[in-house]
């Protein structure tokens, strides 16, 4: 019984040994901002399985979420993002500069490595009772207005943009749209660090009577709880956002990891993930696929960072910058 079980144990020591080492799963770290964690909980299992399916290799994507400009300093002080996911360009940039991302990050992609885009929209209090129907409202004595900071969060920058966009076309100067933001910054009364935080402010700890956000964020707060507690307002015009996306060329040299995160980036602008994409309310670059969910996208007017203000580049050392715009405004609250 004994030579039985001794041989039993070395036949299968054998096979272990004939079989080699135990392939170790991939991994892929996405570092990306605050509002998309829903959306890449649901297209990660879905590249992984396509990933599984074409190359016979597992792979396992992790997530790390918070205010979009935040997230890029931690990928400059050593976060080991193969792939980040930002909601705008100036992130990306600041990482080109450092060396993270590709200098033609942009062309990597389709679509200028933008898959998928948003808007900002208000989301107010059921029966909307500050009747805000406008950016003009926002300014109203008396409103207060829930946004994330701009200083460290896309939504919060996109929100001071389309405001200063908005008030620039309405009075014709730079002048103008600095007085309007201004006064509307001054009806904010808490800057919190992400677009989710903000989202709690609002509609957890009940501050505030309009949160400006991306209209994926409104929606799906709307959706949750069916109308019952808020109502979307979009505005009369507003800011195209894009949420480009890049690799992180030294860490993917690294880790060993550049052809699956370049093929996970890629499929983000495949159909099952662009479906995806419209199912949590961001606008497929797609436009099959947008056109197929268009009930789900209420036409608005928008402008991009380009038109109004030269690039992110222009904003960034005009309205973002240590001692910019932004800061002047925020130190006359």
């Amino acid at each position: 019984m004994r030579s039985w079980r001794f041989l039993a144990a070395l036949a299968a020591l054998l096979t272990l040994v004939a079989a080699g080492p135990a392939r170790a799963e991939t991994s892929l770290l996405n570092v990306s901002y605050d509002v998309s964690r829903e959306l890449y909980k649901e297209i990660n299992p879905l590249f992984a399985a396509s990933w599984q399916a074409s190359k016979g290799e597992a792979v396992t994507i992790r997530q790390s979420h918070g205010g979009s400009s935040k997230q890029a300093l931690a990928v400059a002080a050593g976060l080991e993002a193969d792939v980040v996911t930002m909601n705008q360009a100036s992130d990306l940039e600041f990482l080109a500069e450092r060396g993270f991302v590709a200098p033609d990050w942009r062309t990597r992609f389709p679509n200028q490595a933008a898959p998928y885009s948003s808007t900002m929209v208000f989301l107010v209090r059921q029966g909307n009772p500050k009747a805000i129907r406008d950016w003009d409202d926002l300014v109203r004595e008396g409103v207060q207005v829930i946004v994330p900071n701009p200083k460290v969060t896309g939504n919060g920058r996109y929100t001071y943009l389309a405001a200063w966009g908005y008030a620039r076309q309405k009075t014709g100067s730079d002048e103008g749209a600095r007085d309007f933001v201004t006064r509307l910054f001054r009806n904010v009364p808490v800057l919190d660090g992400g677009g989710r935080g903000a989202t709690t402010t609002f509609t957890q700890r009940g501050v505030g009577d309009v949160l400006v956000t991306f209209e994926n964020e409104a929606r799906l707060i709307a959706q949750e709880l069916g109308g019952k507690e808020f109502e979307i307002v979009y505005p009369s015009v507003s800011i195209e956002a894009p949420a480009p996306v890049a690799v992180v060329e030294p860490v993917v040299a690294k880790r060993g990891t550049a052809e699956v995160a370049r093929a996970y980036l890629q499929f983000l602008f495949s159909e099952p993930a662009q479906e995806v994409m419209a199912k949590h309310y961001f606008r497929p670059s797609d436009p099959q696929v947008r056109q197929r969910h268009a009930a789900r996208f209420p036409e608005v007017r928008t402008f991009t960072v380009e038109e109004v203000f030269g690039g992110w580049a222009a904003v960034q050392r005009t309205h973002f910058a240590d001692g910019g715009v932004l800061d002047q405004i925020l130190g006359q609250k």
